[in-house]
């Protein structure tokens, strides 16, 4: 279980995917058997620990400020907060959502996935409160029919196949190291001349309050047009496939 916590220039080269990286996506339980491309998916989701199943990706390449990965379409349940800091944005938003895996839906009670995301407004003004959309991951057995929440201010929402620029971090989620941490990830974009989308980041939890230890945190900026690694770069190892 994923709860926020609530104190609260090189040139570049364009990473071009292959098709073995884009047909390998979506969902998958880590008690599944190993399926497809599952040695790459096992080695860069080892940090999603805690939930049964994990939302997983293809890694195109990284370099040593970030790393671009693709994913492929998944449904979500969302709900907005409005507040002035993420992390009481969050705390409202997390609360319906927790109630809605706790059985304020038709179906009951049922496992929470990992990762939960956190969209927040890159262009807010200090003193006019932010809308925060707060989403948890379906579990694949509800990803085509999810259950009805009793509470109208859920809602379903369908996150396409995308390129994401991804940076990652240890330490708790808080407003002021993930603003800190989505700064210096669109500063490295910058230097490498990748286009990204600047209205809004995600800001990524994997870890529940009572892991003290190897956390894993993440910010996410969605791509523009092809995904950009600078001139040092690792690309997915061939032989991963």
């Amino acid at each position: 279980m994923i709860i926020f916590h609530l104190n609260l220039t090189n040139f570049p080269v364009v990473c071009h995917k292959s098709a073995s990286q884009e047909n390998v996506m979506g969902f998958k339980s880590k008690y599944d058997s190993l399926l497809g491309n599952s040695r790459t998916l096992i080695s860069y989701t080892s940090f999603c620990s805690e939930s049964r199943e994990c939302l997983q990706f293809d890694l195109i390449c990284r370099t040593d400020e970030y790393e671009v990965r693709h994913y492929s379409a998944t449904r979500w349940v969302s709900t907005d907060a409005e507040a002035y800091f993420l992390g009481v944005g969050a705390a409202m938003a997390f609360r319906r959502l927790y109630h809605y895996i706790s059985g304020a839906n038709e179906e009951g009670l049922f496992e929470m996935t990992a990762p939960v995301l956190v969209e927040v407004p890159e262009e807010v003004r200090m003193w006019e409160p932010a809308i925060y959309t707060l989403s948890f991951l379906l579990p694949s057995a509800y990803q085509e029919r999810p259950p009805t929440p009793t509470n109208d201010k859920l809602y379903f929402s369908d996150m396409p196949d995308m390129d994401v620029y991804v940076r990652s971090y240890g330490g708790w989620m808080l407003s002021i190291t993930s603003r800190l941490h989505a700064h210096l990830l669109s500063r490295a974009l910058l230097r490498a001349h990748a286009h990204f989308n600047h209205t809004h980041h995600y800001a990524v939890g994997y870890d529940s309050p009572l892991k003290l230890l190897n956390r894993h945190n993440e910010v996410w900026y969605l791509v523009e047009g092809d995904p950009v690694c600078g001139q040092e770069h690792t690309p997915l190892p061939t032989g991963a496939h």
